[in-house]
């Protein structure tokens, strides 16, 4: 297995529209080999997801954990679909965009179609916080970084993200410094991470 490079925003594999996997593939040694260098570079990294653009690969495959019990899991051409109106805003982050933060409004509610690396069809429907991090992985596939979906007021750079903390906007918007009463979370750097009173991450 090998840690992979991280490919970042700017590079021309990140806006393409990733090729699918075909069958043949997930039979291979090579594939099956590029998954595990996938997994092992999202866990060097202490992230929970990674996809395959990002390592330079533009096929449809991310790997990513919903369920810390559960553990890493592979999505192959994966088909996400919204079952709600609802929308849910995240602070969110990328390995691919280094150093910046934002705050992102996705689809509260979606199911994923997709097989494993091994072929077996899976689906799952996600609420929440995990059909936030799926959508944010899944847009890797077709070109698109969290920064095209960002609130333009909200992206900071990573020193004022851990200085202010996520609520710098309603802060700036109210005229103080103290942040809202509810837990906001966070997907930082293709990570997840449950977000305290004080943005600290």
């Amino acid at each position: 297995m090998a840690i992979l490079r991280v490919a970042q925003m700017g590079h021309p594999v990140l806006r393409m529209v990733a090729e699918p996997v075909d069958e043949e593939m997930l039979e291979s040694e090579a594939f099956q080999e590029f998954c595990d260098d996938l997994l092992e570079t999202m866990i060097e990294y202490d992230g929970a997801g990674l996809a395959a653009p990002q390592v330079h690969v533009s096929l449809r495959v991310v790997v990513l954990t919903l369920d810390d019990e559960a553990g890493p899991e592979f999505f192959v051409n994966p088909v996400i679909t919204p079952l709600a109106t609802e929308l849910r805003r995240s602070w969110e982050g990328c390995l691919s965009v280094e150093g910046m933060r934002g705050a992102v409004e996705r689809p509260a509610h979606v199911r994923i179609e997709a097989l494993d690396r091994d072929g077996t069809p899976k689906a799952y429907e996600l609420h929440g916080f995990p059909a936030t991090v799926v959508q944010h992985e899944c847009d890797h596939l077709d070109g698109v970084l969290y920064i095209d979906r960002v609130e333009p007021k909200t992206l900071m750079f990573q020193r004022e993200y851990r200085r202010f903390g996520p609520y710098s906007d309603y802060a700036r918007e109210m005229g103080t410094n103290e942040p809202e009463e509810e837990d906001e979370e966070e997907v930082a750097g293709d990570e997840t991470v449950e977000m305290d009173q004080n943005g600290g991450g």
